[in-house]
């Protein structure tokens, strides 16, 4: 497995919203996430300056990435384009994370 981490940024006051979009995950999202190799997803959130921190584990950086051409990718980018920071694709701006420790 390969672990990934990143960050996102929301924009104030979306914070309530953004979590109950995600405890409310559609299925077909979730099941695409499985589907194209993801695992252990996890994202954290600092109230004071709104980024988010997002860890995941994924079984090839290829397929993942293909992740993001299909249509159910795009239709939760649109939905979430009003909550946080994306680019003109609606695909999150996403920073990727440098890893200098893991302990397991």
């Amino acid at each position: 497995m390969i672990r990934k981490a990143f960050k996102m940024k929301l924009y104030p006051g979306k914070e309530v919203e953004y979590k109950r979009r995600h405890d409310q995950l559609w299925p077909e999202m979730e099941q695409m996430i499985h589907d194209y190799g993801g695992h252990e997803y996890s994202i954290f959130l600092d109230p004071e300056t709104l980024t988010l921190f997002a860890v995941l584990e994924i079984e090839d950086e290829a397929r993942w990435a293909a992740s993001a051409e299909t249509e159910i990718c795009q239709k939760w980018w649109a939905s979430m384009v009003e909550l946080m920071e994306t680019h003109p694709d609606n695909s999150p701006v996403s920073i990727d994370l440098v890893p200098v420790f893991y302990l397991k």
